[in-house]
């Protein structure tokens, strides 16, 4: 009977185990999934955001907010001119600020439409389209989810809403008309005249092209036009759009270009080698200090060996005192967390196909 109750017992604590081992994998599933999530919606801005202040570091455009004495640009008469005239694919054309997305929200506008400009730079001017000021259609096109979603909140906008364009010389202000939801196919949508693609434009336009649904794989675009207002020189000051005014009648420019501290991370990679230096040597000094206190306890038999698990047994294989392990399980896990943001979910996005669909999206 004594033998057949022990067989039992172990019977059924192996079954335990293995139910144990599943849940474990299936938890470490859920975090991966998580974590991709959180790259997908969170450090994928993060990364552009850090591009973006680089590239405007890179210019030597001047920062009119910047001054002491900020002033409204006075709205001009005539003609805008253009700028630029032209630019090489990922050349910075412009900044973009859109108030109702935002006091503090601006993106870098950067030519070309491809995945590198449109992942990394913030929003992408379509090579074939007009530029600021000119008479015809200046499209670009943006992420609405995951890259800092720099059209995110397209579908807030109301008529009348100004856009600003500043380029390096100049300001043009736009103000939104209207949208529509096409198919990608529908390229007519950023052709000179939209209204009338093949006929010779006459307006001022500006259209926004991003994806549709925000949250799932977009099967059509989003598409919001703008028309042309006035424009001003930099050089005289800020739009009244982005502009405020305090009690005493001081000016103060609305956008400060506020940025956050991960935004000066360039990679993870320094964090990665960091925390796998710092476990190495804590793992070295604890076993020099404390050895495996439970592994020793376990073969005196002063404490019962534990059933299997992979977490528990991570942490066990550690040296030192409990505290020091779970320390040592944390940078592991930590590193291993960092690896993915680093290299495995850039990886997994543009390599397996639903994983390309929902994250990369594809302008028109």
């Amino acid at each position: 009977m004594k033998h057949v109750t022990s067989r039992g017992g172990r019977t059924k604590s192996a079954l335990w185990t293995i139910l144990g081992i599943l849940a474990e994998l299936m938890l470490t599933a859920a975090a991966i999934c998580a974590l991709y999530i959180a790259w997908q919606m969170w450090w994928t801005g993060v990364q552009s955001e850090h591009n973006q202040i680089e590239t405007r570091q890179s210019v030597s455009w001047s920062d009119p907010g910047k001054s002491g004495n900020v002033t409204v640009a006075k709205a001009q008469q005539g003609d805008p001119p253009v700028q630029p005239q032209s630019a090489t694919e990922g050349e910075l054309i412009a900044q973009i600020y859109v108030p109702r997305f935002g006091s503090q929200w601006q993106r870098n506008l950067v030519e070309g439409t491809d995945l590198t400009q449109l992942n990394k730079h913030g929003l992408g001017h379509y090579t074939d389209s007009q530029m600021p000021g000119q008479v015809g259609n200046f499209a670009f096109a943006g992420h609405r989810n995951g890259y800092g979603q720099p059209l995110g909140d397209v579908d807030k906008l109301q008529e009348g809403d100004p856009i600003i364009v500043r380029t390096q010389d100049y300001w043009y202000v736009y103000h939104y008309t209207s949208y529509k939801i096409v198919l990608p196919t529908q390229t007519e949508v950023v052709a000179a005249n939209p209204e009338n693609p093949g006929a010779t434009p006459t307006k001022r336009m500006l259209t926004m092209t991003t994806c549709e649904p925000k949250y799932s794989t977009p099967t059509h675009r989003w598409i919001s036009y703008a028309e042309f207002s006035y424009w001003a020189k930099v050089s005289d000051g800020i739009p009244q759009e982005l502009a405020s005014q305090n009690a005493n009648g001081t000016v103060k420019f609305v956008n400060n270009e506020q940025s956050s501290f991960l935004s000066s991370i360039d990679t993870l990679k320094p964090w990665i080698f960091g925390a796998l230096a710092a476990y190495v040597i804590i793992f070295i000094s604890a076993a020099v200090a404390w050895r495996w206190p439970y592994l020793a306890d376990v073969r005196a038999g002063r404490r019962k060996k534990a059933d299997f698990s992979l977490y528990g047994s991570l942490v066990r294989l550690q040296p030192g005192v409990l505290p020091i392990r779970l320390l040592l399980v944390l940078l592991l896990v930590f590193a291993a967390a960092a690896s993915c943001f680093e290299w495995l979910f850039p990886w997994a996005a543009s390599t397996i196909p639903m994983l390309q669909e929902m994250s990369n999206y594809t302008a028109i």
